[in-house]
């Protein structure tokens, strides 16, 4: 067999292996929203530079804590897992600088507290509001002089 028809091949499998693998993040995309609860959730996992460090992911909400799925792996196991608990809101800001760039369009950076560590996240509007919701609407005999 020539040489252009080896390539051809492999081309041709570089391209159904980027099919199959577009076609299950899609489906690992409609698992994950299943039973609701999903939105599009940046976490900044290095902070060492200014604007730079964050991973696009999505986030759900199991119970009492929040869990951070990255968006292009093919995992059902979220990579980071915040309890309600340990969670305080502590402000927001609009992103600034290569963070424009490294966010989705329209999101605002919420800067938070884990344990006593610092912790940024981003997401819409909307998606804010709910989560500020989801803070403040611990079940009974949660602390409730919590930001």
């Amino acid at each position: 067999m020539p040489v252009w028809e080896w390539a051809l091949d492999i081309v041709g499998l570089c391209l159904l292996l980027a099919l199959l693998y577009g076609i299950a993040l899609i489906f690992r995309r409609r698992f994950l929203a299943r039973h609701g609860g999903t939105f599009e959730l940046s976490y900044r996992a290095r902070t060492d530079h200014p604007g730079r460090g964050w991973l696009l992911g999505i986030g759900r909400y199991s119970g009492q804590s929040l869990e951070w799925f990255r968006i292009f792996s093919l995992s059902p196991r979220p990579k980071r897992v915040w309890a309600r608990d340990l969670l305080e809101y502590a402000g927001r800001r609009s992103p600034a600088g290569a963070e424009e760039m490294s966010l989705y369009d329209g999101h605002v950076v919420a800067s938070c507290q884990y344990s006593g560590e610092p912790l940024e996240i981003a997401m819409s509007e909307a998606s804010l509001t709910g989560f500020q919701a989801w803070l403040e609407s611990g079940p009974p005999g949660t602390d409730w002089n919590r930001r």
